[in-house]
């Protein structure tokens, strides 16, 4: 029981600081997002190569999407996350074709797993508490995975 209580009381102080990272982050997006604009403005021929801007407004987004998932760690967000980061590399890194084929083959298998393991109850569910519910009776999880799996 003592043991219990100290873990969640930890699992209290991580969420508190993935707050904060997040916020922080947030702030520096915010800032660099700012900054980027301005250089829009007033820096000559910023719009000469495609390149800069897309790489660093994609930066942004890549960035956005990682606050909103340490904010909000379900299973969807942290797919997303990686989705994005990996189509950012496709359209920002032109230097192989294969790892352009092996990049939208990521994708591709993220998709996947978004459709065909992960069920549609515990998309939005915080991966903390999926863990949780695991540890407390694993057979209950199996079975409800098994009958989400049997009516798609």
């Amino acid at each position: 029981m003592h043991k219990k209580k100290n873990a969640n009381w930890i699992h209290k102080i991580l969420h508190f600081l993935e707050f904060i990272i997040a916020i922080i982050t947030l702030v520096v997006l915010v800032g660099m997002l700012g900054i980027e604009i301005y250089r829009m403005f007033t820096v000559d021929g910023y719009f000469a190569t495609i390149h800069t801007y897309l790489h660093n407004i994609l930066t942004l987004v890549v960035g956005l999407e990682f606050v909103r998932m340490l904010l909000d760690m379900t299973p969807a967000n942290t797919l997303e996350v990686l989705i994005v980061a990996i189509a950012r590399q496709v359209i920002i890194s032109h230097d192989n074709p294969w790892s352009n084929v092996a990049s939208v083959l990521c994708i591709a298998g993220l998709f996947a797993i978004r459709r065909f393991l992960i069920p549609k109850g515990e998309m939005t569910i915080e991966l903390s508490e999926v863990k949780e519910d695991v540890a407390e009776d694993p057979t209950e999880t199996h079975v409800e995975q098994a009958e989400g799996v049997s009516s798609r």
